[in-house]
């Protein structure tokens, strides 16, 4: 049996797990709603304030499911009670980030401005203090969702390996590589 499949997740006071239409999973919150499609062969039940997630046989299939959706429920859970929170940090000189509502104007070293627009789930914030490098905080309860964006920003001005210049996550260790003066 998968191991992370059997476990169950504890559910929270004031978070509510509906299962509608056989395979629908509505999780809701004080941070927000959020809904996952489930296999029809997965069954979710929730019993003594545990959320537990069963399959009817032991194939392969079943057994990648199992795993798989017992993982995206308890992210769901997580993401409605406390939320998730990516920070990325802009290493380079000149380089700034700005925000006005969800629209994030970027100064990434190009030409022109960068302007992306974040989704209305996922809150932006921007911080930049002198002598410091310029940070995106990012803030949802969907994991999936917040992680899609933030690597979309970083795909703009992926980190470099010789001086490290782009957007990178904090704390975020990066493999540099020697430049041309290691030959000697």
């Amino acid at each position: 049996m998968s191991r992370i499949g059997k476990a169950p997740i504890a559910l929270p006071a004031g978070v509510e797990l509906k299962v509608s239409n056989g395979n629908v999973v509505t999780v809701k919150g004080p941070k927000g709603e959020l809904h996952q499609t489930v296999d029809a062969d997965i069954k979710v039940e929730v019993e003594n304030n545990e959320i537990l997630v069963k399959r009817p046989t032991d194939q392969k299939r079943h057994k990648a499911m199992h795993g798989l959706y017992r993982s995206l429920i308890s992210n769901m859970v997580v993401g409605v009670t406390a939320g998730y929170k990516v920070q990325q940090e802009l290493v380079g000189v000149g380089y700034k980030a700005a925000n006005d509502g969800n629209i994030l104007d970027l100064t990434l070293g190009y030409s022109h401005h960068i302007y992306f627009e974040i989704p209305k789930e996922v809150s932006v914030k921007t911080e930049q203090e002198k002598g410091k490098n310029p940070i995106i905080t990012l803030e949802s309860a969907d994991k999936q969702l917040i992680g899609q964006v933030a690597a979309k920003i970083r795909s703009l001005r992926k980190p470099e390996p010789y001086k490290g210049k782009g957007i990178k996550f904090v704390g975020e260790q990066l493999r540099r590589k020697a430049g041309k003066t290691a030959s000697k």
